[in-house]
């Protein structure tokens, strides 16, 4: 156990981070009005949007920062490090916001949340090569009834009825209030005390399923485990610094229930691939015209996947907002780590990823915190976190797959398909 001197030292510090980050919201602070998108189209979707953001001033965050830097002294230096890194991430994240609309924008978000051509921890492979794969396996199968996408006969009203039921269920008193929001942009957002959805929208029966998991057992689910950290206070706070990883695993959880589909994967995938279009150059229209032959000519649809990628940037292009890579980005590190964490036997730390917000970066320093009693278990667990036999089977079925030489089983299987003649399904 801590010592109650070094847990007030630990609780001060993470109080102060958490109070800096009170006027920081990324999202907000960049969203464009709906004007915005009905002047785009009463123009024929010719000429680049305007839009003018507000005037963020950091200050406020910044001494806050300041501040808080004086309570990290005499920290052991797990601790110190951690809390340093947390502090920078919110600087950088105050930074970003006061130069909205500039290039600088672009080179804080990249600092944040990276670039699609930034290497992963095997020093090789980038979320861009991830997204171009898959645009290539989609690619090659075209020519193939792969089925008509699912009906979306959900209305708004229906999917907000819907997941009140679940969250209800789930999350008990501590349930966040679920309502429909005509001025929402995006189909969800979620956060502790409420989840709001996008007037005008309609899901189907897959779009349910992935709201719930995504949303609802991971995003409400983190940010109700942070708030009951009472010594641990900024793990209750969603910051850029841990976007990845709460992406991440959001992301994971489709997979891991089955809530995964075509579509949606493919939705992921050209983000990726616009924003990597936006960095070398694309303006708005040339990256709307990509989404409009992505979707099949969607334009409202077209235009909300361009606004993601110029959001906060430069709609001439070169600086766009990053930060929708981290959905790819964030799966691979959350499944990479899992098989790891199975394969030398430490599934004991799984419950650790869901103790608040967090960046799988930060579990060194909260499993010393977790044992000595300064870091509590998570109150609520995705169900498929609480089916360890499960998820222990999976990864160690994934992990084994994985040190398969595809080459030589590509040559074997490639030889027996060839002499198949084309089938009709």
């Amino acid at each position: 156990m801590a010592n109650e001197k070094l847990t007030n030292k630990i609780r001060n510090a993470c109080g102060l981070l958490y109070l800096a980050t009170r006027t920081i919201r990324i999202l907000t602070n960049i969203s464009w009005p709906n004007s915005v998108r009905e002047e785009f189209f009463a123009k024929g979707a010719k000429e680049l949007p305007v839009v003018e953001y507000p005037e963020f001033d950091p200050s406020e965050s910044l001494e806050r920062l300041v501040l808080a830097k004086t309570a990290f002294f005499d920290l052991p230096p797990l601790v110190n490090e951690w809390l340093n890194i947390t502090a920078y991430n919110i600087e950088t994240s105050a930074k970003m916001l006061a130069a909205r609309g500039t290039p600088k924008f672009f080179q804080y978000s990249a600092e944040l949340y990276g670039q699609p051509d930034n290497v992963l921890s095997d020093q090789e492979t980038t979320t861009l090569d991830l997204a171009k794969e898959f645009d290539g396996a989609f690619n090659d199968f075209k020519e193939l009834d792969l089925g008509v996408p699912a009906a979306k006969e959900i209305n708004a009203q229906m999917m907000a009825d819907r997941m009140r039921v679940e969250v209800d269920s789930f999350f008990g008193e501590l349930a966040p209030r679920v309502y429909v929001d005509d001025q929402l942009s995006a189909n969800a957002l979620a956060g502790p005390q409420r989840i709001r959805i996008r007037g005008g929208a309609m899901f189907s029966e897959r779009d349910v399923s992935q709201l719930i998991h995504h949303e609802a057992h991971i995003h409400v689910a983190t940010s109700l485990n942070g708030i009951n950290q009472s010594d641990l206070r900024i793990l209750a706070a969603s910051h850029p610094g841990t976007t990845k990883t709460q992406e991440g695993l959001a992301v994971f959880a489709e997979f891991i229930t089955g809530s995964m589909d075509l579509d949606r994967f493919r939705r992921l995938a050209d983000r990726v691939i616009a924003i990597q279009m936006a960095i070398v150059g694309a303006d708005f229209i040339e990256v709307y015209q990509y989404f409009l032959q992505r979707t099949g000519g969607q334009q409202e649809q077209s235009y909300e996947n361009a606004r993601r990628v110029f959001r906060g940037g430069v709609l001439t292009g070169g600086a766009p907002f990053t930060k929708d890579i981290v959905y790819l980005d964030g799966l691979i590190r959350v499944h990479n780590f899992l098989r790891v964490m199975v394969t030398v036997g430490r599934a004991d730390c799984l419950h650790l990823l869901f103790c608040g917000k967090i960046d799988l970066e930060d579990l060194p320093v909260l499993g010393h915190f977790s044992e000595q009693g300064i870091c509590r278990p998570p109150v609520f667990l995705p169900s498929w976190a609480k089916d360890i036999r499960f998820l222990f089977c999976y990864l160690t079925y994934s992990s084994f797959l994985n040190r398969i030489d595809l080459s030589q089983v590509k040559n074997h299987y490639s030889n027996m398909l060839d002499q198949i003649p084309p089938q009709t399904l």
